[in-house]
């Protein structure tokens, strides 16, 4: 009897629940949530620690000699020091040639007897900003009727110092609330005055009219004329750092654009910044990533603030380094092999960190063009009613991003508007739905109830029914105790306690 042989088998299901994440990944969600600031604190301390990542010396030239050579030898830091003395002695010769008639440009003033740390300027002011410009006010020469249309204006200044209230609606505000009749000219002629206060660049209109503001503030000379022409002729250029076609425009040779491009960074886009806020203690600066400008023909258009984050490449010493191991990989030793090993780690890291740089600018971009689209009568005209229902889902899906990446680049972030520095998180706007299916923005009813109860007669504050009544006739149906709660949010109490 033959023996059957049986093979048996079996199959078994196993459900695992994993989530891999890429260190790639890690890194760029670490990257995409950080402010500009601690992004550039970040980076110096990726060069710290990898030496394979440096800073192209076009986007410092200040510091070039800092990223030259790359020895670490006794010899090599005497070079450097030389070649530092040796600038430096170029450049004071060529500051003596300032104001000669003689044709060929000179470079200009620079030096560390001249550098501005703005952020000290912050701490340590016995007056607020608006104190301080309403001093100085004071001793201004000004009729009695530009005096209100003055303390008006300063009134009206952002907190970086800058004007970005069209005169036309300042009119229409100081008629309304002040009763003065004041037309553009007059009001022109009185800001005309305060740009003459301190710091200079008070009282702007806009970027560009701030650094000229600053400029014009300096002695004649050909230092002056040659900024004047970069914020006038090249300011896109220079907003948008293309240093080497700003010299070719302006037929500088490189010493003498380097010491260009340094004193065009020593002026102040928010003189308001450097006179504090209040007294007694130290104030933190907003320093927002995005900068977003609205045209009068309700254009609206943005730009990613870089700060002073420079272009980073991987080290050519740590390349050729790399290739060389490469190439000789059959005849190589012990320590040859560690080498390589340490090299190429060393490589791949700075590649990975240039990448995710890169990325978060994309990111950076995308979400702040779809945000700008969701929202773009309120970036028109400035009105906080205009803002449209929107949370983190509906820009992750107009973004294709993911819903947790929206969240990390709306945190800790803000934006420079026409109408103010807003956090990231103040566009966003949660909707109420009314029995009838109609979506309605939360904001836009908060703004009409604050509306209401600040108009009530304060003799007889109106209840929350009443508040309710008026709510649905001006076509927002809400219940009661609905009304109650945005009610609370504002801050406004019961209808006994506001009398």
């Amino acid at each position: 009897m033959a023996q059957e042989q049986v093979q048996e088998l079996r199959l078994a299901q196993q459900q695992k629940l994993a989530q891999n994440i890429t260190q790639q990944q890690l890194l760029l969600a670490q990257l995409t949530e950080l402010p500009i600031t601690q992004l550039t604190e970040r980076i110096n301390a990726e060069m710290d620690d990898n030496p394979a990542l440096e800073v192209s010396a076009e986007d410092f030239p200040e510091s070039t000699d800092a990223f030259e050579g790359g020895g670490e030898t006794e010899d090599t830091e005497q070079q450097s020091e030389y070649e530092q003395e040796q600038r430096q002695s170029a450049l004071d010769e060529a500051l003596a040639a300032i104001g000669r008639d003689d044709e060929e440009l000179p470079v200009y003033q620079h030096g560390a007897n001249n550098t501005e740390e703005r952020e000290e300027m912050v701490y340590g002011q016995s007056l607020s900003f608006y104190d301080q410009l309403k001093e100085q006010m004071s001793t201004a020469d000004l009729s009695d009727e530009e005096r209100p249309v003055m303390e008006y204006l300063i009134g009206s200044l952002d907190d970086d110092g800058l004007l970005r209230k069209p005169l036309h609606i300042i009119s229409d505000e100081l008629a309304i609330y002040q009763n003065i009749n004041a037309g553009e000219d007059e009001i022109a002629a009185v800001l005309k005055k305060l740009q003459d206060f301190d710091p200079a660049g008070i009282g702007a209109r806009s970027l560009q009219e701030c650094l000229l503001l600053q400029i014009r503030r300096r002695e004649p000379s050909r230092l002056r004329d040659l900024m004047e022409r970069v914020v006038e002729e090249h300011f896109d250029l220079f907003t948008k750092k293309h240093w080497e076609r700003l010299q070719q425009a302006l037929e500088l040779n490189d010493l003498q654009a380097e010491t260009l491009i340094r004193e065009m960074r020593r002026l102040n886009p928010k003189p308001g910044s450097a006179m504090g806020e209040v007294s007694g203690h130290s104030v933190q600066q907003i320093t927002p990533d995005f900068i977003i400008d609205t045209q009068d023909d309700g254009t609206v258009t943005f730009t990613l603030n870089q700060g002073d984050i420079p272009e980073l490449h991987v080290s050519q010493s740590f390349t050729d380094t790399l290739q060389e191991y490469q190439n000789n990989k059959e005849h190589m030793s012990r320590q040859m092999k560690e080498a390589l090993l340490y090299t190429r780690k060393k490589v791949e890291a700075a590649q990975c960190f240039i990448e995710a740089v890169r990325m978060r600018r994309h990111t950076l971009f995308i979400t702040m063009r779809a945000i700008i689209q969701w929202q773009h009568r309120y970036f028109e005209e400035g009105d906080e009613a205009l803002l449209r229902p929107m949370i983190l889902k509906d820009i992750a899906e107009k973004t294709g991003l993911d819903l947790s990446t929206i969240s990390r680049v709306s945190n800790s972030k803000y934006a420079q508007t026409r109408w103010g520095t807003f956090p990231l998180r103040y566009f966003f706007n949660d909707s109420f739905v009314t029995a009838g299916g109609e979506e309605l923005s939360t904001r836009k009813i908060k703004a009409v109830l604050r509306d209401i109860i600040e108009a009530e007669d304060k003799r007889k504050p109106l209840s929350d029914d009443a508040l309710t009544k008026l709510l649905t006739e001006k076509g927002f149906p809400i219940a009661r105790r609905t009304v109650a709660k945005y009610r609370e949010q504002l801050g406004f109490p019961v209808s006994r306690l506001r009398r």
